[in-house]
């Protein structure tokens, strides 16, 4: 399985979500460093690889981000 994860100020995705996860917190992930901790928001699991980069991609777009808050998350900044 692969996880599409959504932290209160990033998303990503891995196919071992508590190590990463764990590796945002450590302040292992440059572009989250300055902001640990942080919190895990929401994850999907989806089949493969392949699908886990597209959703990625796409609820990081203006579209994606309008979707998650209308449908999973109350109104924050990602």
């Amino acid at each position: 399985m692969w996880y599409v994860y959504i932290l209160k100020s990033d998303i990503g995705s891995t196919n071992d979500l508590k190590r990463r996860i764990h590796q945002h917190n450590a302040g292992e992930v440059a572009s989250t460093k300055p902001r640990v901790p942080l919190e895990l928001q929401a994850y999907v699991a989806v089949q493969s690889e392949d699908m886990a980069i597209s959703l990625e991609q796409y609820l990081k777009t203006g579209s994606g981000h309008a979707f998650l808050y209308k449908r999973t998350l109350q109104p924050t900044k990602l």
